[in-house]
């Protein structure tokens, strides 16, 4: 695999167009699961390194940006990644307005609550979701088993939800947001199945990754002012 070195420093939403400029591919990754699995503490913690147990639920989607260094293990090449990272209301009168983000986006961070076993079995309807809305009928996901702080609360074993991954061709992590725990492994993991499997397509038009240009430029400047 590839080797990825982190940004420390945050995307500030409202960066300037010259800095925007300053990246190879800009990617989109979407995390999914039901409401109160984590998804936002998650990915402030990746972001940020912090964590606050007093997160509201997302409502409707919302986003948060790194940049990374990527080398490609197949040609030696260095990449310049930006990130964004959308994190995606859990609740059932969402769901409409979520998927419609699906096809764009080129990996997926599936999360359940490893104290919670009705989160561990809406994973199914998740992957049904994606197999419907993504770019493609096997897009790249992590399956994520969150909160793994809480061990004296778990109630979806290790090698249950591994067996599920294995089965439907992802791959699984335990993490904790609270802690950090295996964050920054999840992503990390995650981009480099992405870009491995972009960089071994003959068709990479195939793809819903662009290549920074004016176009993005403003495609993500609207989309900010939208959030």
């Amino acid at each position: 695999m590839g080797d990825i070195l982190l940004n420390q420093k945050t995307i500030n939403q409202n960066a300037s167009a010259s800095n925007l400029m300053e990246y190879d591919y800009l990617i989109k990754f979407l995390a999914l699961g039901d409401s109160g699995v984590g998804k936002t503490s998650f990915l402030y913690q990746y972001t940020d390194n912090q964590f606050n147990s007093k997160f509201i639920s997302t409502v409707g989607i919302d986003f948060r940006e790194k940049r990374v260094v990527y080398k490609s293990p197949l040609n030696g090449r260095t990449h310049r990644i930006h990130l964004q990272l959308w994190d995606t209301a859990g609740q059932e009168r969402f769901r409409s307005l979520t998927t419609a983000f699906f096809r764009d986006a080129m990996g997926f961070i599936l999360m359940f609550d490893l104290t919670s076993e009705l989160s561990f079995l809406n994973v199914r309807n998740w992957i049904s979701q994606l197999q419907t809305h993504a770019y493609c009928e096997d897009p790249d996901i992590i399956l994520v088993g969150n909160k793994l702080d809480l061990e004296d609360r778990r109630v979806v074993d290790y090698a249950r939800a591994k067996d599920f991954a294995d089965k439907h061709g992802c791959g699984y992590i335990e993490t904790s947001a609270a802690t950090g725990e295996n964050v920054e492994k999840t992503l990390n993991t995650l981009l480099e199945k992405v870009m491995y499997r972009m960089e071994k397509s003959l068709d990479k038009s195939f793809f819903p990754v662009r290549s920074m240009s004016k176009d993005t430029n403003e495609s993500i400047q609207s989309k900010c002012s939208a959030c």
